[in-house]
């Protein structure tokens, strides 16, 4: 038996929530999967997972297990990485993550960049909207926005993001341009929505700053859609900065109610911090830190 491959079949078992998901995650036959775990429970003697018609669960030796095996499978890999030379020049694979829109439009083109610079090096971005754990997932770096909770990882701030209040120039000279949030009321509102509603919009801390609810015109799920409706005249939409920054740049957006801008929102790069950083990451770093930091910077608010 080959404990390792063994010990990476439970893994990714556990990881997937099934042995099905772990034939799919590693290409493997699911016969095979399973005689690899049946193989390394009866190597250990003891039962590692309990098998149901709708997940799998981990027994207490299970769970000591499969914790041990992961710390045992990063230092493999920190091996096969100062092995193969990642701490002596930049080179190997990065996963990095980023949101959805904030990736496409600010992360792509520095990764793109990136990968120009440093022939030896392989980037695969995943573009999600959902928080990802980077020990559990390998993930190199993610791009966060938002308040960061107390964890183990290392943040580089690398600027701030901004929601914008914004309308097409021909609806603001069809209905005028509102002066402080509480006149909304009076006005069309588009909000960014999906299955939940999104109906109250908050402003910066102040006598008339909200927080303001309104029943919206028009609802949709994505930013596209949302700049394409209020650029279109039907009514006033709240989008993040860089999400409106073309259309503005454009002139089919007009900011507005900017003496109540709320709070910031902090953008981060953050990793998992390694005793020994990767050369590659480093690199990153230092190659992504002023592209991202310039690309901020020139965002409305």
């Amino acid at each position: 038996m080959d404990r390792f491959e063994a010990i990476r079949t439970l893994l990714a078992a556990v990881d997937g929530g099934s042995l099905t998901a772990a034939s799919r995650a590693l290409r493997m036959p699911l016969p095979t999967v399973s005689r690899k775990v049946s193989e390394l429970e009866a190597h250990l003697g003891t039962q590692l997972l309990v098998r149901t018609n709708r997940k799998l669960l981990l027994t207490d030796a299970g769970q000591a297990f499969v914790q041990a095996s992961r710390r045992i499978m990063a230092d493999l890999e920190e091996a096969e990485r100062s092995a193969a030379g990642e701490y002596r020049e930049p080179r190997g694979d990065l996963l990095v993550t980023a949101p959805i829109a904030f990736g496409r439009l600010h992360v792509l083109p520095v990764v793109l960049a990136f990968l120009h610079a440093y022939p030896r090096v392989d980037v695969r971005l995943v573009l999600t909207d959902a928080v990802v754990d980077l020990i559990d997932n390998h993930v190199d770096v993610a791009v966060r926005l938002g308040r960061l909770p107390d964890s183990g990882l290392v943040a580089l701030r690398i600027g701030e993001v901004h929601r914008v209040t914004c309308a097409s120039p021909a609806y603001l000279a069809a209905h005028g341009a509102p002066t402080t949030p509480a006149e909304l009321a009076h006005h069309a509102c588009l909000a960014f929505e999906g299955l939940q509603t999104s109906r109250s919009w908050r402003f910066a801390p102040g006598p008339d700053s909200g927080p303001v609810d309104f029943r919206p015109r028009l609802g949709v799920n994505t930013a596209e859609a949302l700049i394409e409706a209020a650029a279109s005249g039907l009514g006033i939409a709240r989008l993040m900065s860089y999400q409106s920054a073309e259309a503005i740049r454009d002139g089919r957006l007009v900011p507005i109610l900017r003496d109540y801008v709320p709070e910031a929102i902090p953008v981060h790069l953050v990793h998992a911090g390694l005793p020994l950083v990767p050369l590659k990451l480093r690199a990153f770093f230092d190659f992504a830190l002023p592209g991202l930091k310039a690309a901020i910077a020139t965002l409305p608010r």
